[in-house]
């Protein structure tokens, strides 16, 4: 078992930055690769990043890259998401999860473990 806890939302104006982290407790260290999802209301929630376990491969959203950067500190069992240059459309609940693979985050992630969310409300 792996528990999550997400910290760092908040409001921002466009343009702006945030940093998320999400802290990992239970079977932890390096096993596992890590990632942030997100979901604005009504509609579906969509992949955002992942870094690999090793933290040497990291995976973006088309619509995310260039402006996020995903990271992790193992010897701390935190990863961290930098915001920058936030839009409006950035705005959702964002979700750290955990899975064996940034492969099985990205295409299937049902087995991953899931934090509770934190919001972040980016206005115009």
């Amino acid at each position: 078992q792996v528990q999550l806890v997400e910290s760092g939302g908040g409001l921002v104006q466009a343009g702006g930055s945030l940093r998320l982290s999400c802290a990992a407790s239970g079977r932890t260290g390096s096993s596992y690769a890590m990632g942030w999802f997100r979901q604005a209301p009504g509609k579906e929630r969509e992949f955002v990043a992942c870094v690999s376990s090793s933290g040497g491969n990291t995976y973006y959203a088309d619509s995310v890259k260039g402006r996020f950067t995903i990271s992790r500190d193992n010897a701390k069992n935190t990863m961290y998401l930098q915001m920058n240059s936030l839009k409006p459309g950035d705005t959702a609940v964002y979700y750290c999860a955990a899975d064996s693979a940034c492969f099985r985050l990205r295409t299937d992630p049902k087995y991953a473990y899931w934090g509770q969310g934190t919001q972040v409300t980016v206005s115009s």
